[in-house]
Order: structure tokens, then sequence, then C-alpha cells
């Protein structure tokens, strides 16, 4: 079943008055569409919302913007991730924009010494190949298509997920097949985006939203699994339903995001939906409840 999500409207009016000149109006709005330019980081306050912080914190290969919305003022920061496969995973993003309405709608979820951060889609590009637009999409906006893997790459024909150091080769796998893993690791702006932002921001733990594989994935790299990679994974899992995985062993996969994130000391887990077709949000809801009251103390 589709399920049509309320698109936010967030308006700011400033109203400035001159000495005996008269009075301007200035808008900045989010919507449908990608958001006019606005400087790197802008602080709002929405009605009936948290104060949150809006950033843009790279541009695509097509110039499209990599945004991240981030709620809360605590020091143990959560950053959530989706979309990295663009359109072929569109409902990893578009869960991904329904845990923001879920935070606008609801001032306080966040707990106090927590911050979190959510990237809706870290391949802007790959979605727009499938969707033809920019910015946030409903499930609407999505072509009755049987095929929407070109979308799963970026506009350098990058699988992005494959672009990470850790073990990054030039070609990877995915599903058996070969994939171009770009010119070398962080070649691509997407990924030099996030990583630019994790080594920024140092997250507690990220979590990405995949789709189809139905299981919570512990990350990896040369070291092995985090301690703490497996409390969240047990935990998101418990929560949500998803089967705990620790590791995937159906084809050698180099150079993935959540593996670099094990390489550099920061647990990561990889939650992959049952579908390509809906969010599920009541479970992914259970599986950050988790996670809250994991890092709550």
């Amino acid at each position: 079943m589709r399920f049509l999500f309320s698109m936010r409207v967030i308006t700011v009016v400033l109203i400035v008055v001159t000495l005996g000149v008269g009075v301007g109006i200035f808008f900045i709005s989010r919507n449908n569409s990608t958001p006019e330019p606005t400087p790197a980081e802008s602080v709002g306050t929405k009605d009936a919302s948290p104060e949150y912080k809006y950033k843009v914190i790279g541009l695509s290969v097509q110039g499209r913007k990599i945004e991240a919305y981030t709620y809360g003022t605590g020091k143990t920061q959560l950053l959530f991730v989706g979309g990295i496969h663009g359109g072929y995973e569109w409902n990893s993003g578009l869960l991904a924009y329904t845990f923001i309405d879920y935070l606008d709608a609801n001032p306080g979820f966040v707990p106090s010494n927590l911050t979190v951060t959510v990237i809706p889609s870290a391949n802007p590009d790959g979605v727009y190949k499938v969707i033809g637009k920019e910015g946030r999409f409903v499930v609407a906006d999505v072509p009755n298509t049987e095929s929407t893997v070109p979308g799963r790459f970026n506009a350098h024909t990058v699988d992005l997920n494959r672009n990470f150091d850790c073990k990054w080769q030039r070609e990877s796998m995915w599903r058996g097949a070969k994939v171009n893993a770009g010119l070398a690791a962080f070649s691509e702006p997407e990924t030099q985006a996030i990583r630019s932002f994790v080594l920024e921001s140092k997250p507690a733990a990220v979590i990405f939203w995949h789709s189809q594989a139905n299981a919570v994935f512990a990350s990896e790299c040369e070291n092995g699994i985090l301690p703490q990679t497996f409390d969240i994974m047990n935990a998101y899992s418990r929560a949500s339903g998803y089967p705990a995985v620790k590791s995937f062993d159906q084809y050698a996969i180099t150079g993935d995001a959540d593996g670099w994130l094990a390489s550099i000391g920061i647990p990561a887990i990889t939650v992959e939906l049952k579908t390509h077709e809906i969010v599920e949000w009541e479970g992914n809801l259970a599986g950050i409840k988790a996670l809250f009251k994991y890092y709550e103390h």
C-alpha cells in the first residue's frame, strides 16, 4: 500500500523597515522543491517545533544540494542517512523525510542529551534520474516502472556505497555484477560531503537506511565489529522487528560507507527495509526510540 505524506512548508518572514524609505519582505521556505540558495547554515524556529538547524553540506555532481537537518542541542549526536542509492532505493529517502516530519510535529521528542541530524538524500542526482524533480518528494512522484536501477548510481555512474575508504577497489560488486566504485576512495562530491560532515560533527553513531534486504547489519572494516555496534544493531533489531545480521556475506563488498565509519572508530549500522515500496514507519520509529533510550544516559 502506498502512503502519501504531507509536505511541510516552513516560512519565515523578515520585514525590514528602512528610515522613511519603505518595507522589504523576504521569504525563506522549505517545500516541495529545492530551496533557493541560502547560507551554508541557518537556524530557524518552526511553528510548534523545536529550534532546528539546516545546512547544505555539499553538492552532487550535477549541483544538487545535499542537505542536513539537525534537531536538539545535546552533546551526543546521532546521524541518520537516507537515499545513498538514490532513486533505486527511493523509499529510504522518503523514510528520512518522514522522520523529519515527525521531528517537526513532535517537539521534545529528542532527549535533552542528544542531537539528531538527518541527511535525507545522499544521492540527489540518482533520485532525480528516477523521479524527475528536485528536493522533497512523495510516493505519488515515483513512476510505476519495472526498473529504477539506473537511479542507484550518481551522475558519474558511481555506486556511492562503494566509494568510501574501507578496502576500496576500483571495481566492486553488487548482486554478483561489477559496479563502478570511482577513480579513488572519496572521488565523488557526495561521499566527500558525508566524510566532511562526519569528521566535523563526530557523531556517536550513524544509521544508514537502505532497501530491500529486511535486516539490520553491523558495520566492520579491517579490525572487525566495534562492541557498541553490536549493541545498537541489537537494540534497533529488537524494537523494529528486522533480523539482526552481523555481517553481509552474499557477495564481497568494498568501499562501503558504514565500513569506513568502523575504520575510524564510529559505530554504524545499515537498516534494510523489506521492500522498495513503503517506509515501514512504525517499525523504524520503534528502532529510533530504542537508540534514543540506549544513548539517553
